[in-house]
């Protein structure tokens, strides 16, 4: 039966090779079929996890999805309906749960987002942000990379990567607008942007790993940790800051090298002429009333984001405002205060246009369907893994680490939970590891943050694939990257980040994790 089943199937795909041989190249060809062939290849001939068939479905839904992300054989949207069809019929989950998945309250923080972003665009106030990093730091490429990304390092330490993205994206954008007005061929034009936005993804999500409420995986790992630890007494803001800040930084300075090798290597001879950048900033003028009110929710919108939850520094205690909504205060989330704060630039009325509002229904229409899509298929995929129990086998595979070496031990974690977090969720990823390794550790008896630090961070390394991370999706939604050059760029930092993490992790067990 099984046979027969792969036979019809491979008869309508060379049937769909043969209405479209005329049109289409055999290396795209090629790449369209390896997604469906590897689908059934493990769908028939693989048993993950005996008993338990929906492992191996889940398994081959992530294998033919993955392989036409990697190679682009078919638009990334029209991939990311995928999940949505093949979940369902493989019986894992049903289609009202995977349609919930690309609806998730996260999209909702991604649209809250794009409609600041688009406001900020209408009155031209990224020009002004761009224009004022360009006229300090603008001397050539590399002191302009260097700029976005620590800046973006520094807002990520505090506001959720997501949500960092969103604040920065029309400030990245307007300076390549501003940089592509330089004489330049279009070839240095098209690796200056790529290097910029994949900086501005990238430099996102390292800036979170550094501070325990810079993203969700270390909060997630902050409680399990004081759950199964309640006596440790070792664990806190400070404590983790410690610990991962210089890890942050080393892959920053790492990422920036990486990019500037990839893709401003043959621009590093570009000069550009600062003072022009100074004069444009004076030709705006002042500020206009608009410019002043989008700025005005932009701030908000940032301090909403940053102060909802009580920071606490040790001697210094900063309590959120989440406190004067008490137990309600649980039901609202970032996504809630990127609408709430979308919706009100409908609200208010422009002074200089008359009739009009900040924003209106029409710049709205402009939102990015395809990428909504592909973020909504990746909350899709890790519904699937954690449903049909590939998450859990994924992890159980870690039990072979408990008697290695420690230098193994992380390693081999950072390089499992890596693997897993380019496909699904990092925090149901870390979600799904710590327990594991507290079980480990129990075995072993070796410090619990030797092991559940690494893995947390890891966790964060999600450099590779469109969907592995918000910031990913939203840069790629530019129009100016390829999946080819995030995934060329994202494996070198990938390896790098695994290596910066044993290394430092090395050195923190000699002195700490004694």
């Amino acid at each position: 039966m099984k046979f027969k089943i792969i036979t019809i199937c491979y008869r309508i795909i060379y049937v769909l090779y043969c209405l479209n041989r005329n049109s289409v190249k055999l290396a795209p060809f090629s790449a369209l079929l390896a997604g469906p062939a590897a689908f059934f290849l493990v769908l028939f001939f693989a048993d993950l996890n005996p008993g338990h068939p929906e492992v191996t479905r889940m398994a081959a839904v992530t294998v033919w999805v993955a392989i036409w992300w990697l190679t682009e054989a078919t638009d990334l949207a029209v991939t990311a309906l995928l999940p949505f069809i093949l979940i369902p019929i493989l019986g894992i989950a049903d289609s009202q749960t995977v349609a919930a998945q690309y609806m998730d309250q996260t999209i909702f923080l991604f649209i809250g987002g794009v409609l600041l972003a688009f406001a900020i665009e209408r009155w031209n106030l990224h020009q002004r942000i761009a224009l004022s990093i360009l006229s300090k730091l603008g001397t050539n490429p590399a002191t302009v990379l260097a700029g976005v990304m620590g800046a973006t390092f520094f807002i990520s330490m505090w506001v959720s990567n997501t949500a960092t993205v969103m604040m920065m994206l029309s400030a990245v954008l307007g300076i390549i607008i501003q940089v592509e007005k330089h004489n330049l061929s279009p070839f240095q034009k098209n690796a200056i942007a790529k290097a910029m936005l994949l900086g501005l993804a990238y430099a996102a999500s390292i800036g979170g790993m550094a501070t325990l409420v810079g993203t969700a995986t270390n909060l997630a790992f902050y409680k399990i940790y004081l759950d199964a630890y309640k006596e440790a007494h070792d664990m806190n803001f400070v404590s983790w800051f410690v610990l991962a800040f210089p890890i942050a930084l080393l892959l920053l300075i790492m990422a920036f090298f990486i990019l500037k090798f990839s893709f401003l290597r043959h621009a590093k001879k570009v000069v550009f002429d600062r003072s022009y950048f100074v004069a444009s900033l004076r030709q705006l003028g002042k500020m206009a009333f608009e410019e002043k009110i989008v700025f005005a929710v932009f701030v908000s919108t940032a301090y909403l984001w940053f102060g909802r939850k009580d920071i606490d520094f040790g001697s210094f205690h900063i309590t959120g405002w989440s406190h004067l909504l008490g137990t309600q205060a649980s039901f609202i989330t970032d996504s809630t205060v990127a609408i709430a704060m979308a919706f009100l630039l409908f609200l208010i009325p422009s002074k200089n246009e008359k009739g009009k509002m900040l924003m209106s229904w029409e710049e709205a229409k402009k939102l990015p369907i395809g990428i909504i899509l592909l973020l909504g298929s990746g909350f899709a995929l890790a519904k699937g893994c954690d449903q049909s129990g590939l998450s859990t086998w994924l992890a159980q595979e870690l039990l072979f680490l408990k008697d290695a070496p420690p230098v193994v031990v992380i390693a081999g974690i950072c390089v499992i939970v890596c693997v897993i977090s380019e496909l699904a969720s990092n925090v149901a990823c870390i979600q799904l590891v710590l327990p594991i390794l507290i079980a480990i550790q129990k075995v072993t008896h070796l410090p619990p943050l030797m092991l559940m630090v690494p893995a947390t961070l890891a966790a964060s390394l999600g450099f590779m694939l469109p969907v592995a991370t918000p910031p990913n999706t939203i840069v790629f939604g530019s129009g100016r990257i390829r999946a080819a050059d995030m995934r060329n760029a994202g494996l070198l930092l990938d390896v790098a980040g695994i290596g910066i993490i044993t290394a430092v992790s090395m050195m923190i067990r000699l002195l700490i994790w004694k």
